[in-house]
């Protein structure tokens, strides 16, 4: 095996034409410097120097060797100081992840932060709900995942289970609030039993908010009749903006469409959900991404 260290005497001895003053321009013993090229003529199995007066002098193959050497030292040395600036985070590059109402909260604090404290870093974001997102990450699509989960759901046990071989950052718990048209009968009130919602339209999100709305409402002893479903927040809003029917939320999504015509109302008995940063074990040691989650920590702090 040719090392990048015998390929470093070589040029050595080819620039100065002697062991000894190879190994004054290397720092090293003239033995040293012996030792190496013996070592690198039994790795490729050929006399790459051979004695011609007080000089050395490159064979054939020495000639070759150098000639590619110095391409091969360039090359480690550009990788090695793009290493230290990762390392460094002077660069980096963090693929992120994350459900809408995260994106347009949690995710800006962050990212700004970020690019304050390390501008040479570079994330990208893409969006997409749980289970999808922590799917990303293991498929090695994403390095970060935005997901969460809910309190006391019927799935939050096998969840939880699913990502005990991930890093696993919580950032807050997001309660979720009732959402109805501003001159609903109950638009005025401080708390809102579910059940007194029973006999309304309803206006569901996505899938899994969907599944956690039916869960509650079977909870409280009738099953919501959803009109409308959609993924889009603003959406869900409008259509409570225009008097066709009520919705649960999370707080983040209210906090990120301005409610015109609807107002939101506290939900009893609560019902919350755990927002998490997501990464791989290996993912976690590698400085941007490291950074990129202590900023989202920091971002659901505030």
């Amino acid at each position: 095996m040719i090392e990048a260290r015998h390929l470093r005497v070589l040029r050595a001895v080819a620039t100065t034409g002697s062991f000894s003053a190879a190994g004054r321009e290397l720092g090293c013993t003239q033995p040293a410097v012996s030792q190496q090229m013996k070592a690198l003529e039994a790795a490729v199995g050929t006399p790459l120097l051979v004695r011609a007066g007080r000089e050395m002098r490159l064979t054939q193959a020495g000639e070759a060797l150098v000639r590619h050497a110095t391409g091969i030292l360039a090359g480690l040395t550009a990788a090695e100081e793009e290493i230290a600036a990762i390392a460094g985070l002077r660069a980096g590059r963090v693929r992120l992840v994350s459900f809408p109402s995260g994106s347009s909260t949690l995710v800006p604090t962050a990212l700004a932060a970020l690019r304050a404290a390390h501008p040479g870093t570079r994330v990208s974001l893409e969006e997409a709900e749980p289970p999808r997102s922590v799917e990303l990450l293991r498929q090695g699509d994403c390095d970060v995942a935005l997901a969460f989960r809910y309190e006391g759901a019927a799935g939050a046990g096998e969840g939880a289970g699913e990502w005990e071989d991930l890093v696993v950052r919580p950032l807050l718990t997001d309660r979720l609030v009732g959402l109805v048209p501003e001159r609903h009968r109950l638009a005025r009130a401080g708390s809102v039993d579910i059940g007194e919602l029973a006999g309304e339209p309803w206006i569901a999100g996505c899938p899994r908010c969907r599944g956690q709305l039916v869960q509650v409402c079977e909870g409280a002893g009738f099953t919501p009749r959803i009109d409308f479903a959609t993924d889009d927040y603003p959406a869900v809003v409008g259509l409570v903006g225009a008097g066709l029917g009520v919705a649960v939320l999370p707080q983040l999504a209210v906090e990120s469409v301005r409610p015109r015509g609807a107002r939101t109302v506290e939900l009893e008995p609560a019902v919350r959900r755990e927002i998490v940063a997501i990464t791989l074990p290996d993912l976690a040691q590698v400085p941007a991404v490291a950074a990129t989650l202590e900023e989202l920590v920091r971002a659901g702090a505030r």
